[in-house]
């Protein structure tokens, strides 16, 4: 087998660009146990596997990448799984803490990142290219209009590095959008100082409605936990990109 063919119902556009591979690889800060996502026909694994301070494991959904990989890489055996990283226990395989890489397929990018928050204390750090917009929506601050759900709870917990752009020449077959490399570092934060489940529900809640002040989606809930005195507070007339982290746990306290 020469090459994999990319597969447009995974997402697969394979970096062909070596200067940028190494760039991703070198973005990761490493000494942990690490996850690549997705390694298609290994252009970060080949640099991945240079690195003594990572050891290394694999996941691949895709039958032909998996075969190509084994094929050209020596060692894979017991580091490559072919499967669904979405629904990988990953507490069984990492029972300490671990770091993340890829070139994540734009069609399940958000859902990577949904994943990463639900073991966030067991993964100190991610270097992930994604879709262009996607970066920029997770680094964006407080009064963007691209600024949003997975904004708010990614901060929460990382700090975001937006590190560089890539074109789409870098790739085979070229998207039709620009991609970027991002940057997750788990911040100090130990605790929300508010209730979590309720946090994720009121910012999902209020950007279902991005262009309505605070009150509007929010009512119903405020309603149903008999706090309808606080939909009066300046805080609910305010439209969700205004608000920070810390504004949104102070919303969710008022709502608790």
């Amino acid at each position: 087998m020469t090459e994999v063919r990319a597969k447009k119902a995974l997402g697969q556009h394979f970096l062909t660009d070596q200067k940028v591979a190494r760039a991703i690889v070198d973005a990761l800060h490493g000494g942990l146990p690490t996850l690549e996502v997705g390694p298609g026909m290994g252009v970060l694994t080949q640099y991945l596997l240079e690195r003594e301070d990572i050891d290394l494991k694999l996941i691949e959904i895709d039958t032909e990448s998996v075969e190509y990989l084994l094929t050209h890489f020596q060692g894979m055996q017991g580091k490559l799984m072919e499967g669904d990283f979405l629904r990988l226990k990953l507490e069984k395989l990492f029972p300490e803490k671990f770091a993340i890489i890829g070139n994540f397929p734009y069609n399940i990018s958000s859902q990577i990142f949904f994943k990463v928050l639900d073991y966030k204390d067991s993964i100190p750090e991610v270097v992930g290219m994604v879709q262009k917009e996607v970066a920029e929506r997770i680094a964006e601050k407080p009064g963007s209009k691209t600024y949003g759900i997975l904004s708010v709870l990614l901060q929460a917990w990382y700090d975001i590095e937006y590190l560089f752009t890539v074109g789409s020449g870098c790739f085979a077959p070229p998207p039709k959008v620009e991609s970027a490399v991002i940057r997750l570092t788990r911040n100090s934060r130990t605790s929300l100082g508010c209730d979590e489940a309720l946090f994720k529900t009121v910012v999902k809640t209020a950007f279902g409605q991005r262009r309505k002040m605070m009150r509007n989606p929010l009512k119903p809930l405020a309603l149903a936990r008999g706090k309808a005195d606080v939909l009066s507070q300046d805080i609910f007339s305010q439209r969700p990109e205004q608000l920070s982290v810390e504004d949104f746990v102070a919303l969710t306290n008022l709502l608790d």
